[in-house]
């Protein structure tokens, strides 16, 4: 069997193929998803239509539709179309179809060349494609679920557009999975299959962006279910729970007990109470839920309910933010559990969280006065003729690293926007400031 072939691929025996493979949108108008990118008059939509394209980069998480659009194109082009492994070629591969595409162009045909998994190229293999994109002799397609900046060579990543694939809304698997329950010709319409909408929710809930998964978890639990007599196959929730491996939690990422869950998770952290923390959090993490989602909460934590009490709070939750990021899961679970726990056991204030919306409200109901010219930089002669900079006091020359200059715009002088707690750190900055303001106190006399 070959490692590419050369022509669009055409409608095949359907026979056994998954349920992901045989569902795959066929058009433009069938593809669901990625309207940033694909929307009406979008430049790639219209490249995709016009059969103009460029070289480019479909860089998106599992599922998100990359093999699919480039499957499109192979119908829609008038080129010839080659799909190629970077799981199974090599370099030798690379030189015969850039020989076949390199003498295709002669006769005034071009070779659109799809590579599937472009990351796992090494980087010689990766300078193999150069000469011939740079010639116009292929257009290249690369799909990578990896960061292109980092996975593709710098030269090839110049010479070619990346587009950034989001992962499908819940909304959007929903979509997915429903016409596969109607279409009898691919799908499972033939199937007489009964599902509730909150199961059909839930699988994809549990897919979590991912179109193959949601339709994996559907097909196995249709394979699975029992018939009736008039050949219906009802999917219950233990069928759903034996193809996914896990229990159904009552969870939707899109629902009010999404927003439920969080807030009990934020109000136990605030409460300092780890046990139910880390309760939260695993319900949440256990039914699907973004974990990316979860570090960006667990990061707001940090900042309103921990601030300067513990200024480590937020470098942790930013660490298990960025470890998530990294391993994904199930490897970052324990990372979001450390920083949960992390955050409910520090100290608590809200003092930046006060102080900060004060200063909004403050910008919204007061003068916005011009920054004060003492405090304005006189970059050029005629800035300092006008008083930028007259009467500015470098701290870093005064004894005591202290000046009594005044910061705030007249109309908010003597404004105080911060006003630390007793707790953890905060203690000792509150300290400092009382130190600070005594210390201006006796400068002006007082």
């Amino acid at each position: 069997m070959s490692l590419f072939e050369t022509q669009p691929p055409e409608a095949q025996e359907q026979g056994r193929r998954p349920l992901a493979d045989r569902m795959r949108p066929e058009t433009i108008e069938e593809y669901v998803g990625q309207l940033h990118i694909l929307g009406p008059g979008k430049p790639l939509r219209q490249q995709i239509e016009r059969d103009e394209l460029a070289s480019m980069i479909l860089w998106g998480p599992p599922g998100s539709g990359k093999t699919t659009l480039a499957m499109i194109v192979a119908r829609k082009t008038k080129s010839d179309f080659v799909r190629f492994s970077a799981v199974l070629s090599g370099i030798r591969e690379i030189k015969d179809v850039m020989a076949a595409a390199e003498k295709t162009r002669r006769y005034g045909r071009r070779t659109i060349l799809f590579v599937d998994e472009i990351h796992r190229f090494n980087r010689a293999q990766q300078d193999a494609f150069l000469p011939y994109v740079e010639r116009g002799d292929i257009v290249l397609i690369g799909a990578t679920t990896e960061n292109p900046s980092f996975e593709v060579n710098a030269a090839l990543l110049s010479r070619t557009k990346v587009y950034m694939l989001s992962a499908l809304s819940t909304d959007e698997v929903v979509t997915l999975l429903r016409r596969a329950l109607q279409d009898e010709k691919r799908g499972l319409g033939g199937e007489k299959v009964v599902i509730l909408d909150e199961l059909l929710r839930q699988i994809a809930v549990f897919a979590n962006g991912d179109a193959r998964a949601a339709y994996n978890t559907l097909e196995a639990s249709v394979a699975a279910a029992s018939r009736d007599a008039e050949g219906r196959a009802s999917i219950t929730e233990k069928l759903i729970e034996d193809a996914i491996q896990r229990k159904v939690l009552l969870y939707d990422k899109a629902g009010e007990e999404h927003f439920n869950i969080i807030s009990a998770l934020h109000k136990s952290v605030r409460n300092s109470d780890p046990d139910a923390a880390l309760y939260w959090l695993g319900r949440m993490l256990e039914a699907g839920e973004d974990p990316l989602y979860v570090a960006r909460r667990l990061i707001r934590m940090a900042s309103e309910d921990v601030g300067m009490a513990d200024p480590k709070a937020l470098e942790v939750a930013v660490a298990a933010m960025q470890a998530v990021h990294f391993v994904g899961l199930p490897e970052g679970d324990l990372a979001l559990a450390e920083a949960a726990v992390y955050l409910a056991l520090a100290p608590k204030s809200n003092a930046l969280y006060t102080g900060y919306g004060e200063v909004k409200s403050d910008t919204q109901k007061t003068v916005a006065e011009p920054v004060p010219l003492h405090l304005r930089n006189p970059v050029t002669g005629l800035m300092a003729n006008v008083g930028y900079g007259k009467g500015y006091q470098y701290a870093h020359n005064a004894e005591d690293k202290l000046t009594d200059m005044e910061c705030l715009p007249e109309n908010l002088r003597g404004r105080r926007y911060y006003q630390p707690t007793d707790q953890g750190l905060e203690k000792r900055l509150k300290e400092k400031m009382q130190a600070i303001e005594e210390w201006k106190r006796k400068r002006r006399g007082e």
